[in-house]
């Protein structure tokens, strides 16, 4: 018995100094010392044994099992820490190398641009408002004066959805519209925000952003349109601006202009620059909105906020501000 349990013994502990991972040790544990281990079963064997033979050798077998499970919990420390030191190899960090830092986060150029622009007209008493970007035809083209035949819609290319019924916005002229179906005059807003239309090049983007406004009140006149752009431009460019305001037609206003900056002003050197369009409400789009147009005048403009951006900035290409590149965009931290 003595000598057969010495063999067990030896052989067990050679098996756990060998183990090189930790799942190989814990399957030797269970062999020897697991509920239907060898140790367990000889201890369990020990009622077969003649009475004068069972304290000896229950003695025996207790001190194999407390050798076996002290050399496998030293050969579990060894393997845990043979793992670490790997791991800290492998994970090492050279303290030499220059650190990576964290540099200043910066809002976007657009997203200053918009900012700006909603704080001056907003010391200017206009409210800014929003609404949905998947319009319906309705609110996005026949409110505004555009029936379903009229060749202005030539003029702008749309993203349809939904059998033509839904569609994403051309503009945020809709947001003019719901804004006077739900409120009475007088009306003071501007509406920024997205907007789609399939174009793609260095001055147009399939999706840039617009800021539209809207004032209707009794006795509104093209002379206050007028005074309020030149205002708020000069404001936005922070300089004396010479403006032109050429006829123009959009189908929503009547009548009509675009304004343009004399590039010397903002001292590019370039002659007349477009910078919005502009007019006084149509009185079909008041009445579409259930304003009456005998009692109530308005004027709208639109901008986009790309183009104000890229002449703010000096910027020559829109599609560097959808670039991602971080040595543009970090200019603006």
């Amino acid at each position: 018995m003595t000598t057969e349990l010495e063999q067990l013994r030896d052989q067990a502990l050679s098996d756990i100094a060998g183990a090189e991972d930790l799942q190989t040790l814990d399957e030797h544990r269970v062999a020897l010392l697991g509920k239907k281990g060898e140790i367990t079963a000889r201890l369990k064997s020990l009622g077969s044994l003649p009475a004068e033979e069972r304290k000896s050798a229950g003695a025996a077998i207790n001190d194999i099992k407390r050798t076996l499970a002290q050399a496998i919990e030293e050969r579990r420390e060894a393997l845990q820490q043979q793992q670490f030191a790997e791991r800290m190899a492998r994970e090492s960090v050279d303290v030499t190398l220059p650190g990576r830092g964290e540099r200043p986060g910066a809002m976007h150029p657009i997203t200053l641009t918009r900012r700006r622009i909603e704080a001056l007209f907003g010391q200017r008493g206009f409210e800014a408002v929003e609404g949905p970007e998947i319009e319906d035809d309705y609110h996005n083209f026949e409110a505004l004066n555009v029936p379903p035949d009229h060749p202005a819609r030539a003029m702008q290319d749309t993203f349809y959805l939904d059998a033509g019924r839904l569609l994403l916005r051309t503009h945020t002229s809709p947001v003019q519209i719901r804004t006077m179906e739900n409120r009475q005059p007088p009306i003071r807003v501007i509406a920024p925000g997205r907007v789609y239309r399939c174009d793609s090049d260095r001055t147009h983007s399939p999706m840039f952003h617009q800021v539209e406004g809207l004032y209707v009140a009794p006795r509104v006149s093209f002379a206050e349109l007028r005074a309020e752009l030149q205002s708020f431009l000069e404001a936005f460019f922070e300089t004396d601006l010479k403006l032109r305001f050429r006829p123009s037609y959009f189908p929503f206003t009547e009548p009509s202009a675009e304004v343009d900056i004399d590039g010397r002003s903002l001292g590019t050197g370039a002659g007349w620059m477009e910078v919005l369009g502009c007019g006084m409400v149509h009185p079909n789009v008041l009445n579409a909105a259930g304003v009456d147009s005998q009692r109530y005048a308005g004027y709208a403009f639109g901008m986009g906020i790309e183009r104000l951006a890229m002449l703010r900035y000096g910027v020559t290409d829109l599609r560097q501000f959808y670039n991602n590149d971080l040595r543009m965009l970090a200019q603006f931290a």
